[in-house]
């Protein structure tokens, strides 16, 4: 399966998302804390590893990917700092990206970028509920917040399908590598997470401690059992 196919995954996911935050407004802090320790265990045992191996083959120090790494996770963090409209084009933006770093994981290997497609799919479902949310929490309409849904649903797509026009030389893979874990351990700790908890309210937050867990736990269980 290539990047294209698993990004219309990523399509339907976010398309998911969005049509759940329409019909459901209650214990969807649960799918996020999941989502979110899918995001930590995927960059941390998978993309992490694999991007000091091939910066080590290379013969670098590795300083440049973990400057793209803090430069990806404050470009998120950037993004997320507007509301309505303009926040919901932000998500498009990082929908973009996700689709880019499914197709330059696939560049690397089909085993990178697998893992990296399942965890695009897994938080694109967040996306879609966030962009959902936030164009009605400020007025937008269910009609608006279905349009904004989807271009933010198709953009993984564009994102994937553009990385077939070029490829990428192996040093440049390593800081683009970096930068997309920045993206996603922003969109882990400095998104879902909070709004889970904002969700929340007074739920029991273990709950969501160990569905977080259990997450982060999922991907290395698969490499595991892959090796």
């Amino acid at each position: 399966m290539n990047a294209v196919l698993l990004s219309l995954l990523a399509f339907c996911s976010t398309s998911a998302g969005g049509l759940f935050a329409l019909r459901y407004r209650h214990r969807l802090h649960l799918v996020m804390g999941f989502t979110a320790g899918v995001l930590l265990g995927v960059v941390s045992f998978e993309l992490l590893p694999e991007l000091f191996a091939l910066s080590s083959r290379l013969g670098g120090s590795g300083d440049a990917p973990m400057i793209a790494l803090v430069a990806g996770f404050l470009a998120v963090h950037g993004l997320q700092r507007f509301g309505g409209a303009l926040g919901a084009l932000a998500f498009v933006g990082h929908s973009l990206m996700d689709g880019v770093g499914i197709g330059l994981a696939f560049q690397v290997s089909p085993s990178m970028g697998a893992m990296v497609a399942v965890a695009v799919i897994a938080h694109d479902f967040c996306d879609g509920l966030s962009v959902t949310s936030l164009m009605l929490a400020h007025g937008g309409g269910r009609g608006r917040a279905l349009g904004m849904l989807a271009l933010d649903a198709a953009a993984p797509i564009a994102g994937a399908v553009s990385t077939l026009a070029f490829s990428v030389p192996p040093e440049a893979m390593t800081v683009g590598l970096g930068f997309f874990s920045g993206f996603l351990l922003y969109t882990s700790a400095g998104i879902i997470l909070p709004k889970a908890y904002q969700r929340c309210e007074a739920c029991a937050s273990g709950s969501l401690v160990g569905l977080t867990s259990l997450g982060a736990g999922l991907p290395y269980a698969f490499l595991s059992i892959a090796r």
